[in-house]
């Protein structure tokens, strides 16, 4: 029998929209040691992977990026960092302050090939309906989903003319509510679903996994994009979703959209959204961008894994959603 979980995860937006705890306003000396360890491999002949934690020394911020870990893993599952200097940067400057950044939370990992570490949440002006075209790439609504790292990160450089909110919701608090109402779809969600990459047309891009599982702890772990669910049929041998699978997603979305439960953000320059792809399950209003080019929406998105043992259910730790083993023996 599906049991509820609770605990620090278990938040709704309502009751924390006012709260300062999620938030970290980084202070002048912080900026300061940005601004320095960004000059020291500030070079031509520097790319982002010769920008280690070593050669990018973030004296008195380190130890405040290891307390976001502890709060990505043990806590809420989201933290906001405020005030990376982006206006003072360069876009190549940009990306190697983030890249540094996000070194002392995880390990990049690609995220659709070996050479995008980094990419730019930008309009790019895609075909929405193609199957292989992926959300971040229009500027369309994205419904809520999961990415497949340990850690989604987005640096705001701009935010759009109007709409692009980021709005977050919690997979615990939404699966005890699920528990609640219906523990007969909470079983079905626990079961092994199809999910499509839109890496390709090949075997490659589909996987198994559930939408929620546990590990001996009790400690509960999310994977979920509809979109990518509804899609993974295309490959070759998937079957179509049953009726109890789309009930149970109807459900599940019902709840991530709900106003209990939603927390939105609007990003300002510079701030940097950490979320546990495990227990937050994130989405996107659609947006209107300027006319200018050099004023249009911009986000850098990294994906990071953890170095630490996180007490993966099996299903989640098979390869199959992040490529964590890889990325640690790095």
């Amino acid at each position: 029998m599906v049991e509820i979980v609770g605990g620090p995860a278990a938040w709704r937006g309502p009751d924390i929209v006012d709260s300062p705890e999620w938030k970290i306003e980084l202070t002048d000396a912080h900026v300061a040691e940005l601004m320095a360890a960004l000059a020291a491999v500030d070079r031509p002949d520097v790319g982002l992977r010769d920008v280690t934690k070593e050669n990018f020394v973030l004296p008195t911020l380190a130890p405040v990026l290891a307390g976001v870990v502890d709060e990505l893993v043990d806590g809420r599952g989201f933290v906001l960092v405020r005030g990376v200097p982006v206006e003072r940067l360069s876009e190549r400057q940009a990306e190697l302050m983030y890249w540094g950044i996000g070194l002392h939370v995880g390990i990049p990992i690609h995220q659709k090939t070996e050479d995008d570490l980094l990419i730019h949440i930008r309009d790019q002006g895609v075909d929405r309906n193609d199957p292989l075209v992926r959300g971040f790439q229009t500027s369309a609504r994205l419904d809520y989903h999961a990415d497949s790292s340990d850690v989604v990160a987005l640096l705001c450089i701009r935010p759009a003319m109007s709409g692009g909110v980021s709005t977050i919701v919690s997979a615990v608090a939404v699966h005890d509510e699920i528990v609640r109402r219906r523990p007969d779809l909470a079983e079905v969600l626990y079961a092994d679903w199809w999910h499509d990459r839109r890496s390709g047309n090949g075997p490659e891009s589909f996987f198994q996994c559930p939408i929620f599982g546990r590990n001996d702890d009790g400690k509960l772990f999310a994977h979920y994009g509809r979109a990518y669910i509804e899609s993974a049929p295309r490959g070759e041998g998937v079957p179509d979703l049953t009726p109890a699978q789309i009930e149970a997603m109807d459900l599940l979305d019902e709840l991530d959209n709900s106003d209990g439960f939603v927390l939105n953000m609007n990003f300002a320059p510079g701030d940097i959204q950490f979320l546990n792809n495990y227990t937050i399950m994130h989405a996107r209003t659609d947006y209107q961008d300027h006319p200018e080019p050099e004023r249009k929406r911009d986000l850098i998105r990294l994906w990071l894994v953890i170095d630490r043992d996180l007490g993966l259910p099996p299903a989640f730790d098979a390869g199959g959603i992040v490529p964590r083993a890889v990325a640690l023996a790095r």
